[in-house]
């Protein structure tokens, strides 16, 4: 499977295009639109999340709520779009070209470097394609994929770990049903009722302050069959895949699998999970500190990814930069008003990693229509059951 995303964060909508799905796969829109509806929620986040309402509509490649095999296009409108036909028009038109330019370069966005490599003295060619407003496009397909995912009966759950200097407890070994339903009834989606009090006191501390605030999520995936990606090639190694995918997210700067950097600081003895096996689950790993790989594959434990996000640059105590005319000093200014998107990232990291996920199941597995994949995830879960 693979995708295409399209548009910018003031032009007329978001384009996705999703190709390799199988046949027969019931595609239920309410289920995407869920999705985008959770990307926007969250404590911290900015008034555009006020302006814009995400749903999806559906351009091809589905018919009478099934997938044909064909590509599957989808399309989410930006309804601030109104105000910005005449700054975003792709008609030539030099005295509009001008009438909305950015010469002055945000610390911590892709502005400057974006235009020197595209040559664009305006900045805005860059800004509104580098936008995190793309994140709606990816949450999408990740939808998609995880309407493919729970036909096979794989779950995928996040929450917050950390928001600044607060981080939450260590949770119990909770399933993801249980993760998912507590997550979502928090305002930034912690397990830990402490932890998401003091996250809140220090989001509101920060805004006061002017200043942002980055964390850490971790996603969840449940149920999945022994063996995805595979030790032969290091591109095929779906740990390494899922750990791009959730660092390609805005503003991430890091990912790790199972207990991750700590393993570094420990012995093997507290790092590797032991093997062990009975007759009612076949093999099984005694914990799960690899994070349900090993060799680039899966162990059929969950899998347990981690990605942290660094604060959001744009500051309402801007940092210095310099404007690219005039080359003098000035303060950066601002384009959006959050000051923690943490817990909307964690939404966009289960997304992009449902999405690494499905992909690998369609890689593995005969997948032309839904029942053959289906028939083959089963065949394999038994497999490694009787083996």
């Amino acid at each position: 499977m693979r995708y295409l995303t399209a548009g910018e964060s003031h032009g007329p909508q978001l384009t996705l295009i999703v190709e390799g799905l199988p046949s027969q796969l019931p595609f239920d829109k309410n289920k995407v639109d869920e999705q985008l509806s959770r990307r926007q929620k969250g404590y911290g986040r900015g008034r555009r999340m006020q302006i814009e309402t995400d749903r999806v509509e559906i351009l091809s490649g589905v018919r009478f709520g099934k997938t044909t095999g064909a590509p599957v296009a989808l399309a989410i409108e930006n309804k601030d779009w109104a105000k910005w036909v005449e700054v975003m028009s792709p008609e030539p038109d030099g005295e509009k070209a001008e009438k909305r330019r950015v010469s002055r370069p945000r610390p911590g966005h892709a502005d400057l470097n974006g235009a020197i490599k595209y040559d664009h003295r305006d900045m805005r060619d860059v800004l509104e394609r580098s936008s995190a407003r793309e994140t709606a496009a990816r949450v999408a397909v990740g939808a998609v994929a995880r309407l493919l995912l729970e036909e096979c009966g794989i779950r995928v759950a996040s929450h917050v770990v950390r928001i600044g200097s607060v981080e939450a407890k260590p949770s119990a070994e909770w399933r993801v049903e249980e993760i998912a339903r507590v997550s979502e009834a928090s305002p930034v989606r912690c397990l830990d009722p402490d932890a998401e009090k003091a996250m809140i006191q220090e989001i509101d501390q920060a805004k006061q302050d002017g200043d942002s605030l980055g964390g850490i999520v971790e996603v969840i995936v449940e149920n999945v069959p022994v063996g995805l990606g595979s030790h032969v090639h290091w591109d095929r190694k779906l740990d390494a895949r899922i750990a791009q995918a959730v660092v390609s997210i805005n503003a991430f700067k890091g990912a790790e699998i199972g207990i991750g950097f700590e393993a570094g600081r420990l012995r093997g003895s507290q790092v590797h999970d032991e093997i062990l096996w009975s007759e009612e689950e076949g093999f099984y790993r005694a914990t799960n500190r690899l994070g349900g790989f090993e060799g680039g594959m899966t162990t059929g434990e969950p899998i347990v990814v981690r990605g942290v996000m660094k604060p959001i640059p744009t500051l309402y105590k801007p940092l210095k930069s310099v404007d690219i005319d005039s080359k003098e000093s000035f303060a950066a200014s601002i384009e959006r008003s959050d000051n923690c998107a943490v817990p909307a990232a964690g939404v966009v990291a289960e997304n992009v990693v449902a999405w690494e996920v499905a992909r690998a199941l369609v890689e593995q597995f005969s997948a032309d229509t839904l029942q053959e994949l289906v028939q083959a995830v089963q065949a394999r879960r038994e497999k490694a059951k009787g083996f």
